[in-house]
Order: structure tokens, then C-alpha cells, then sequence
């Protein structure tokens, strides 16, 4: 598997996305811009890039696949650095304008992000340019309702953000939010993207992968196993969404959880709508399920992520 050499993919851990660069002879482009908290890397980490490219290329343009804080996160940093332009997908552009921090789940969530100004929006179905490659914008509605992917057909490239990772795919949080549509999206998304014709995946979190199929698979059966059984979208949720918020704290005391999920409006939302669990034994279901998972351990009665942030 190798990537054409004006594509650049910067691997990231948790919290933030990746972050994925094409060269342009004198300009750059940089799809996803991680999470707030990394932004200060996220400048290095591109400045590092530019600057082992011959030319020294400068970053002019920032795109984002979706709202999500993980993939926005960086973009006010990055445009103060470089001074580049932001282009977000159309369907976000009124909760981007506004600052709606409902909308783009910071509130809800308890998730961080600073407010930027975006220079252009990309429609779904319209085509343009990045690495000397023509990019097709696609609709991919299902983890954020609103998100894009981009598909290089020349190439068979699918940068397919958290619509389709190599085992799975984000947080389906229109269900979360009431929204029946969104699980009928997410399989449409799927079958969607299982039409192209693609080679090389480049997913907004892990390693790009070339076993398209077989990702493809398990996502769909992933899937099933939500519509089978909505509650597990529910859990899937706050067991993601929680280790998300821990890499970001750092740390939690043990005996805080059952207040800090009654605290943040969106675990609270998931817990009455679809577990009902009382505060207390929502919290020791969540500590149970993480420790098994080993996403955390408990030491000296501090909650503390196993994975670094």
C-alpha cells in the first residue's frame, strides 16, 4: 500500500484526529485539524511537515470532514500560525457561524474547542483539488449528520473520516439525540461507500489500511448488532465518549463518577433515555466495563486512562 508522495498522513492518537496533508508545489492542504488540547502539536507536527518538503510550502488551505471537536479542534490555532483558509462542509455552517456549542456537542459533551471563522464551505456532490488529485465531496450522513468524505476516484483514495474505520465507525449521535434517521443513514452511508471503487483508506482515527472489504464487513456488522438493539448504541457511546473526556481531564477521583456523568448533560441524556440505570450503579457499570476493557485503572482512587492522550 503506498500513498501518492503529495499525500502526507500524520497519525494521531486519541482525542485527536488525524491530521492528513497534500502538497500543491508552493501551497499545502491539511484535511482535520485534531483536538484544542493538542493544538499546540498539531502546529509543530505540521510545521515539521512543511518544512521537510522541498520548496517550504506553505499551509493555505484547512478542511474539515465533520463538526465534531476532535477534527475541529485545532483549526483556530492552525489558521493563527499559518494563516490559512478554513473550508467546512455546507451542513455546518450555521452552528459554525453562530458558535452553537449545543449543536457542535462541546456543551453537551463537556468537550472543549475554540471558536474560528471559516473562509468557504464544500457541498456534498461538488468536486475540487487537493494534491494535484480531483476530490469528489460525498455525503455520509450517520456518526455526524452533516459530515463529508472525500473520494479520489483517479487514485481509488477514501478519505473517510468517522464514517469507516478499519473495525468500525464513530458514535452514531443522531440516534442518541432522538433522531430515527440516523441509524437508517448510517447503513446508506455504508452501502454508499461500498459502491466506490476503493483501494486505500484514510480514517480520522488509526493507521490508513487497504482491506477495504474486510473493514467494510465488520462495520456493516457492527452495525447490525445496533439495529438489533438500539441500548447498544447507548453504551457504545458512553464508554467512547467518557474515555474521551478522561484522556482530556487526565484524571478522575473514583468516587466523583457518579456526579460527573449526572454532570455532563449528553451521558446524562443516554442514561434516562435508553439504560436506566440509578446514578450510582450507572457509574459502577461504567467503571466495570472500562476496567474490563482495560481503557482504565484505578489507583489510589483516581480513575486515570491506560492510553496516552
Amino acid at each position: 500500500m503506498k500513498l501518492p508522495d503529495s499525500i502526507q498522513v500524520l497519525e494521531r492518537g486519541w482525542l485527536s484526529s488525524n491530521n492528513v496533508l497534500f502538497f500543491e508545489g508552493e501551497s499545502a492542504t491539511l484535511v482535520d485539524a485534531g483536538y484544542v488540547g493538542h493544538a499546540p502539536q498539531t502546529v509543530e507536527l505540521v510545521k515539521s511537515a512543511l518544512a521537510a518538503r522541498r520548496g517550504n510550502p506553505t499551509l493555505g488551505r484547512l478542511i474539515n470532514t465533520h463538526s465534531h471537536s476532535d477534527h475541529i479542534g485545532g483549526n483556530a490555532a492552525l489558521q493563527a500560525a499559518f494563516g490559512c483558509k478554513i473550508v467546512i462542509p455546507a451542513g455546518i455552517e450555521r452552528m459554525v457561524t453562530e458558535w452553537d456549542t449545543n449543536a457542535l456537542l462541546l456543551d453537551a459533551a463537556k468537550q472543549r474547542g475554540h471558536r474560528f471563522a471559516h473562509d468557504a464551505v464544500i457541498e456534498p456532490g461538488s468536486e475540487f483539488e487537493m494534491g494535484g488529485l480531483t476530490w469528489q465531496a460525498l455525503p455520509a450522513p450517520g456518526h455526524d449528520m452533516e459530515a463529508l468524505v472525500y473520494y479520489c476516484a483517479g487514485k481509488r483514495i477514501l478519505i473517510s473520516g468517522d464514517a469507516l474505520w478499519q473495525d468500525g465507525f464513530g458514535i452514531i449521535f443522531g440516534e442518541l439525540m432522538g433522531r430515527k434517521d440516523a441509524l437508517p443513514a448510517t447503513r446508506a452511508t455504508l452501502e454508499m461507500i461500498g459502491r466506490l471503487g476503493v483501494d486505500i483508506v484514510i480514517p480520522g482515527h488509526g493507521a490508513p489500511f487497504d482491506d477495504f472489504d474486510a473493514a467494510l464487513a465488520r462495520a456493516f456488522k457492527r452495525l447490525e448488532s445496533f439495529e438489533a438493539d438500539s441500548t447498544r448504541v447507548g453504551r457504545n457511546a458512553v464508554r467512547a465518549c467518557f474515555t474521551f473526556n478522561l484522556l482530556d481531564l487526565q484524571r478522575l477521583r473514583e468516587d466523583e463518577l457518579p456526579a460527573y456523568l449526572k454532570s455532563v448533560p449528553f451521558f446524562d441524556a443516554v442514561n434516562q433515555r435508553m439504560l436506566g440505570f440509578t446514578d450510582e450503579d450507572f457509574a459502577s457499570w461504567l467503571l466495570g466495563e472500562l476496567l474490563r476493557s482495560r481503557s482504565i485503572e484505578v489507583r489510589d482512587g483516581w480513575i486515570l486512562p491506560t492510553m496516552a492522550p
